[in-house]
Order: structure tokens, then C-alpha cells, then sequence
């Protein structure tokens, strides 16, 4: 019995290591990451809605040009897939 006591122990012991190494160093990890994640999704999403903007903008600007320019897109898009 003193040999399942101490692996008892001992494995005891291991898994309250695994924990101290898990609340030290693999959550703030984590949490950095996600964070980081965050903060380029939101950079992502403003340079996304920059960017429509900027091109409603141009349309609304232009529409004779963005017409010829949707038509031609198409025309080039239905060759190329044909």
C-alpha cells in the first residue's frame, strides 16, 4: 500500500505542477492571442468599411464610370468562365 500511496502522491504532486504551469504561463498566452485577435478583427473590420465607403463614394461620384466598369468586369468574368 505505501507504493499506491506514494504514486498517488507523487502523481498528485505532478498534476499541481501541470496547473502552476498552466495558470503561469499557457492562460496569459491565451489571453494574449485572443486579444491580439480581437484587435486585428477590428482593424480588419474598419479598413473593410473604410474601403466601401471610400468606393460608394466613388460611384456616387462617377456612376457613368463605375457603370462602364461593372460591365466590363462582367463581360471579362463570363469570358474567362465560359
Amino acid at each position: 500500500m505505501a507504493i499506491t500511496d506514494s504514486a498517488r502522491d507523487e502523481l498528485r504532486a505532478l498534476r499541481d505542477q501541470v496547473n502552476q504551469l498552466m495558470d503561469d504561463r499557457v492562460t496569459p498566452a491565451f489571453s494574449d492571442a485572443r486579444k491580439s485577435a480581437y484587435q486585428a478583427a477590428g482593424k480588419a473590420r474598419a479598413y473593410t468599411e473604410d474601403q466601401a465607403e471610400a468606393v460608394s463614394d466613388r460611384v456616387r461620384d462617377q456612376p457613368l464610370i463605375a457603370i462602364g466598369v461593372a460591365a466590363a468586369v462582367g463581360f471579362l468574368f463570363g469570358r474567362i468562365t465560359k
